[in-house]
């Protein structure tokens, strides 16, 4: 065989023996920060935090003054502690940094609305991040009367910027479940008055001019809060129950959709003698 034909029969062997290159899987690409943040937040998420640390479930009860709200959670959490497990309840104007202070100064009704809106959410992260968060680490179930939604509209109707006042909260934790209690201003206004056999001056929206009438004020007020939360629902995917049928009939569809996300299997329940007088 001569020289010519020994190189040609080498390189053919060569050829056919040498392994293909092994392609090698492109990586997968990491989430962006901002991605991972936009599951648990509604924009910049929280400095330091981390989602596996959360075991809880933060579900919110939203709706204006007189919906039902504060019976639900009652209930809610004593259904809920019923069935094994631990409950933390949130709501506005309760931290400890300055809860107070609001009160006061709704009191005295001497206070600016942007100082108001800015107050309110300094109250709120407060609680964000010495009662909801460590609730949540620690695996707790946080029902919250009232969250962002609520101040946001507020401002929104008392004229403050929708997107200034939206990115204050915009590292507010997004819920688990959001329910929303719609019930017509009128009902609203019979419930308020009923309870308390009088009308807050913030809840008929006094501040705003609205009307010389309480009652004509806080239909009016608490109509633009109804459209606020009626944009909001969705866009945020709320859940809307009919907050003017009975409070067991509300509070089986509550218990339901809860049950839904926490995995408890039967949602039978009673209300103690203490709520009894709830059960209506």
């Amino acid at each position: 065989m001569s020289e010519q034909e020994k190189e040609k029969t080498t390189a053919a062997v060569t050829t056919t023996e040498a392994p293909a290159p092994a392609t090698a899987a492109a990586p997968k690409a990491a989430p962006a920060p901002e991605e991972t943040g936009s599951q648990y937040f509604f924009g910049e998420p929280l400095v330091g935090f981390d989602p596996s640390e959360i075991t809880g479930s933060l579900i919110v009860i939203e709706g204006m003054d007189g919906s039902g709200r504060s019976t639900q959670i009652a209930l809610l959490q004593e259904w809920l502690e019923s069935e094994g497990f631990a409950v933390q309840t949130s709501g506005l104007r309760r931290s400890n940094l300055v809860g107070r202070d609001i009160d006061e100064l709704l009191a005295k009704n001497a206070v600016t609305r942007l100082t108001l809106a800015l107050m309110y959410a300094t109250d709120f992260f407060d609680q964000m991040e010495h009662r909801i968060l460590p609730a949540l680490r620690s695996g707790t179930v946080v029902l919250a009367d009232r969250y962002i939604f609520t101040l946001i509209g507020r401002g929104v109707v008392r004229g403050i910027n929708r997107d200034y006042i939206s990115g204050l909260y915009a590292m507010a934790l997004r819920p688990h479940l959001t329910f929303w209690l719609n019930v017509r201003p009128e009902t609203a206004f019979g419930r308020e008055f009923r309870k308390a056999q009088a009308i807050s001056y913030w809840e008929a929206g006094r501040d705003m001019s609205l009307s010389h009438d309480l009652y004509w004020s806080f239909i009016r007020y608490q109509t633009m809060i109804k459209r606020e939360f009626e944009v909001m629902a969705k866009k945020q995917n709320f859940i809307e129950l009919d907050g003017e049928a009975s409070v067991p009939a509300v509070n089986k569809q509550l218990r339901q959709r809860i049950a839904e996300q926490l995995g408890i299997r039967s949602t039978k329940y009673t209300p103690s003698a203490a709520l009894s007088h709830l059960w209506r």
